[in-house]
C-alpha cells in the first residue's frame, strides 16, 4: 500500500508514560474504505494507539498522520471527521434513545432539523427505531452498544474508531453489532478497531496487526497470517497420565503432515497439513508409548493459533 492511499499513516509511532513504553515504534497504514484491526491481549498497546489516532493523547515520538494531517497541529479538524466508540458506553441514561443522538448532534453544529433527520436515519440503521422514545437505562447491553455506534456516526464521519466494541456482549448481540459495523464499511466508510476476539478480527477486518507488549509482531490479511503457519489445521491433545510417557517434540514433528509442534503446560498443539494423516499417526505413536489421551481435538487454524505460534501464549490468557 502506498502512502498516497493512506487515511492513517504511522511510522515508528511511540507512546511512553514515564518509564513505561506502551507503544513501541510501530508502523502501519490504513487505506480509505478498509477495515483494519489491532488484535492482542489487554496491555498490548492497542488502546494507547487508538487514543493517539483520536487526538486525545499526544504522540511521544515517530510520525502519525490522519487524513494527511498532524494530530498535534490539526486535532479539532481531524476529530470533526472521526466517529469514536470508546470501550465503555458514555450515554446519558436519563434521556431517551433519540434524545441522546439529538443532543450529541449539537456538538457538531448540526441544526435541530438536520440532527433529527440523522437521528431517525441512524436509529433505522442500527435497528433501534422502535425504541427511540425509551430511556437508555431500559436498553440491553447490546442495544446500548448499537446506540453508541449510532451516536458516533451522527456527524457522518469518514473514519470510525472502535475500541473493543463487543466486550461483555453475548454472542447474538456481538453478531448484531458486527452487522452494523459491516454496513458502515459497505457504505464506503473506513473502520479501525481493537479487539482481543480472534473471530471478530477474522470476520470484520480486511487486515490485522497483531500486537504484543507494545509492538506489532505480525501484520497482514487474516488469511495470509493463518497461512504463515504453514498448514490449515491444528490438532490438540493432552495425556491422562501426565508427561511421563509423552512423545518428544522430535517424534511429533516427524509425524506425517506435521508442520509445527507447540508443547504447552496442559496440552500440545500440532499444526498439520492433513488431519486424516496426522491423527492416526499420532494415535499409533501414543499407543506404542502406552500413553492414554485425556483430550483430542481438531480445528481449522485461526488467528489465535498465529498468536500462540508467535508468543507461546494463548491470546485469551495473555
Amino acid at each position: 500500500m502506498g502512502d498516497s492511499n493512506s487515511l492513517i499513516l504511522a511510522r515508528q509511532l511511540t507512546k511512553r508514560f514515564g518509564d513505561l513504553t506502551a507503544v513501541d515504534g510501530i508502523d502501519f497504514e490504513v487505506a480509505k474504505g478498509e477495515a483494519f484491526g489491532f488484535l492482542g491481549p489487554n496491555g498490548a498497546g492497542k488502546t494507547s494507539t487508538m487514543r493517539m489516532i483520536g487526538g486525545v493523547s499526544p504522540v511521544t515520538s515517530g510520525l502519525l498522520t490522519i487524513f494527511g494531517l498532524d494530530p498535534a497541529a490539526h486535532g479539532p479538524t481531524i476529530r470533526a471527521r472521526l466517529g469514536v466508540v470508546p470501550q465503555a458506553d458514555t450515554l446519558d441514561l436519563e434521556l431517551t434513545v433519540r434524545e441522546n443522538l439529538m443532543i450529541y448532534s449539537r456538538y457538531f453544529d448540526l441544526s435541530w432539523r438536520e440532527g433529527a433527520r440523522r437521528a431517525d436515519e441512524l436509529l433505522e440503521f442500527v435497528q433501534l427505531k422502535e425504541r427511540s422514545r425509551d430511556k437508555v437505562d431500559e436498553l440491553s447491553g447490546g442495544m446500548k452498544r448499537r446506540l453508541t455506534i449510532a451516536r458516533a456516526l451522527i456527524n457522518s464521519p469518514e473514519l470510525l474508531l472502535l475500541d473493543e466494541p463487543t466486550t461483555g456482549l453475548d454472542p447474538q448481540a456481538r453478531r448484531q453489532l458486527w452487522d452494523v459495523i459491516g454496513g458502515f464499511v459497505a457504505a464506503g466508510g473506513t473502520v479501525l478497531l481493537t479487539t482481543h476476539y480472534m473471530e471478530e478480527a477474522e470476520r470484520l477486518c480486511d487486515r490485522v496487526a497483531i500486537m504484543d507488549h507494545g509492538k506489532v509482531i505480525a501484520l497482514g490479511t487474516p488469511r495470509s497470517l493463518i497461512a504463515s503457519l504453514g498448514a490449515e489445521h491444528v490438532v490438540e491433545f493432552a495425556l491422562a497420565d501426565g508427561a511421563a510417557r509423552a512423545p518428544s517434540t522430535a517424534e511429533l514433528a516427524a509425524l506425517p503432515g506435521v508442520r509445527a509442534v507447540r508443547a504447552g503446560v496442559e496440552r500440545t498443539a500440532l499444526t498439520v497439513a492433513e488431519v486424516h494423516r496426522a491423527v492416526p499417526a499420532l494415535l499409533a505413536l501414543l499407543e506404542r508409548r502406552g500413553a492414554e489421551l485425556s483430550l483430542l481435538a481438531t480445528h481449522h487454524a485461526t488467528l489465535e493459533d498465529v498468536f500462540v505460534s508467535l508468543t507461546g501464549r494463548q491470546l485469551r490468557d495473555a
